[in-house]
């Protein structure tokens, strides 16, 4: 299995973020890769700034790591029904850049959450705020960790068979839209 480039996009800034340690995980069962996460902590998107101090460095080094990526896999927390506005903002940011990173990349969400539903109207919604990119987002199988506060062992490895086998399978399709 040759080694792929992936991006692994947090929307979730905490450290010991469920989503970051699903994350992990995904990179870790998607075998051979050179994995790389994001820094998307960037200031609220506002057009005065863009206009006064243009588009913050950090953007285009996300714009770049989004291009030359073979795979992005995004781990999407629920907030309040919907994903979180880091990622929001971080969409909204790469879009104020000329050209379109996004465009025909392949893309795997994965969500993690306290609830019972594991994330799935965050996924639903982010899904429809990537339409605009034409990214490759991968259509399933969705990976929602519910009661993602007991999902994880101490090593922060996923627990039930049920999410491993749908991450497997999430990641090796991944693999193959990357060699696309």
């Amino acid at each position: 299995m040759q080694e792929i480039s992936v991006l692994l996009i947090c929307g979730s800034l905490r450290k010991p973020s469920m989503n970051r340690k699903l994350l992990s995980e995904a990179l870790r069962l998607l075998g051979p890769a050179d994995g790389t996460f994001a820094d998307i902590r960037f200031p609220l998107y506002d057009g005065d700034i863009e206009t006064s101090e243009g588009i913050p460095d950090a953007v285009g080094t996300l714009a770049e790591q989004i291009e030359k990526a073979d795979a992005i896999i995004i781990g999407c927390p629920e907030y309040n029904a919907s994903f979180s506005g880091v990622l929001k903002n971080a969409l909204d940011w790469v879009s104020r850049l000329k050209g379109n990173p996004w465009l025909g990349k392949p893309v795997a969400i994965v969500s993690a959450a306290g609830g019972r539903a594991g994330g799935a109207r965050s996924q639903s919604a982010f899904r429809l705020a990537m339409n605009p990119f034409r990214a490759r987002v991968l259509p399933g199988p969705e990976v929602l960790v519910a009661s993602a506060g007991q999902a994880f062992d101490d090593e922060g490895r996923l627990k039930d068979e049920r999410y491993i086998k749908a991450l497997e399978t999430l990641m090796s399709d991944l693999r193959g839209a990357a060699g696309r």
